[in-house]
């Protein structure tokens, strides 16, 4: 790839984290490579499972891999969630700099900065250490203007209606 843009998937509604897949999918169809980086996840959903039928095209790797919502924890647990990120986080260091991947997914980074895992100057950085060659997507909630502001594409995932809201739980092989 000549140019790589920085792409950003935020808002409240379902489909960040789809349409950095999807992106990714079409981009293996290409002979492209992928990464993606997964913050605050930890249970097991189909994408892990379909990233092993991709014979390394496409890897997912889970920084401060958790199964308990953030929300939930105590600080003692939130402060060793940082400091493990702290060290993981050089692995999307590496994957700036080796020039192996065509395609760098931050998966829910926008959560990692919400729960003070990181900092928006981190977030930022990464960006600016982006190859010319290498698309970069960020996902989740509430991006800060000052990441807007350095995206490319941004899309907002505005909720009209969902049936979760009706109670139904996350099911397997659609939101999971």
């Amino acid at each position: 790839m000549k140019k790589g843009y920085v792409q950003v998937y935020t808002g409240d509604g379902k489909g960040k984290t789809t349409a950095a897949l999807g992106l990714g999918l079409r981009a293996v169809g290409w002979g492209l490579k992928v990464v993606m980086f997964q913050f605050l996840k930890g249970a097991l959903s189909g994408e892990l499972i379909s990233t092993l039928l991709l014979e390394g095209r496409f890897k997912i790797i889970r920084l401060a891999e958790t199964r308990k919502f953030f929300d939930l924890m105590v600080e003692a647990e939130k402060a060793e969630l940082k400091t493990m990120l702290k060290t993981e986080l050089k692995q999307v260091e590496e994957v700036l700099t080796d020039g192996y991947y065509d395609i760098l997914i931050l998966d829910e980074v926008m959560a990692a900065l919400h729960g003070g895992l990181l900092t928006l100057e981190e977030i930022l950085t990464l960006i600016d250490q982006k190859p010319t060659s290498m698309e970069l997507i960020l996902t989740g909630r509430a991006a800060p203007p000052e990441i807007i502001a350095r995206a490319d594409l941004v899309t907002e995932m505005r909720s009209l209606k969902h049936y979760m809201d009706k109670g139904v739980p996350a099911r397997v092989g659609i939101e999971k």
